[in-house]
């Protein structure tokens, strides 16, 4: 059983969750860009919640609405909205993510997305966690449909994936003109490849700023600028 993961503000209950607290929604959460003060965020596939939690503590959004089509993910993270500082700010609805584009009519500030990365031909017997790894679960063209549908004019779209698939998501995007502005490439340590690629959207064209992360030096040893990106949240940072 998944023991409560504890941040510095809050607390994540993930033992119904089929996937657990990763570095990937922690990076994301905490690089996502709020400077244009959001009203309202929308997080699709919340999983545990951990994005919207994160948003929450970082920004003054008003209203942050999460998607989570799984039974068990959805019922948690309801739990760990109502337990947190703000709870009256954070919702969770228990829905795919087409029948809440046909359900909802809002354009949001901020849509933020940690989206299932797996496409191989295997699956395991795990349906929970088949659903939350495997990208057939939400495919690329429904998320983007999805920003199409709920991104303000000013608003940004924020999401991690396979450093491999920057490019062709860049292509995808901007067949919608969504344009990224910030990518930031992460790796493991100095000597591993490339990882993840976390990339900012918006409808504005501007010169995109490119930066890189290594998160460790060695085993357990955390870079400066991982600690420094991440020191609000994790307890021991």
């Amino acid at each position: 059983m998944s023991k409560p993961f504890k941040f510095k503000e809050f607390t994540v209950n993930q033992d119904r969750c089929a996937m657990k607290i990763g570095t990937d929604g922690v990076l994301l959460g905490a690089w996502t860009s709020v400077e244009h003060n959001p009203f309202n965020v929308l997080d699709i596939g919340s999983g545990t919640g951990l994005l919207s939690l994160m948003i929450a503590q970082r920004s003054y959004a008003d209203q942050i609405e999460a998607i989570e089509i799984d039974d068990d993910a959805f019922e948690q993270c309801v739990t760990n909205f109502e337990n947190s500082p703000w709870a009256d700010r954070l919702f969770c609805f228990h829905a795919s993510l087409i029948e809440y584009i046909e359900a909802v009519d809002e354009k949001f500030d901020l849509i933020i997305c940690n989206p299932p990365f797996y496409t191989e031909d295997y699956k395991t017997k795990d349906n929970a966690r088949d659903l939350a790894r495997f990208s057939d679960a939400m495919p690329l063209e429904h998320i983007i449909f999805a920003v199409i549908n709920f991104l303000s004019e000013k608003g940004k779209f924020s999401i991690v994936i396979p450093f491999k698939d920057e490019e062709k998501y860049i292509e995808e995007a901007s067949l919608i003109h969504l344009f990224p502005n910030r990518i930031l490439r992460v790796r493991g340590n100095e000597k591993s490849d490339l990882k993840r690629s976390l990339i900012e959207f918006s409808y504005s064209k501007t010169p995109i700023k490119i930066s890189e992360l290594i998160i460790e030096t060695e085993r357990h040893q955390y870079t400066e600028d991982y600690i420094n990106l991440t020191k609000d949240f994790y307890l021991k940072m």
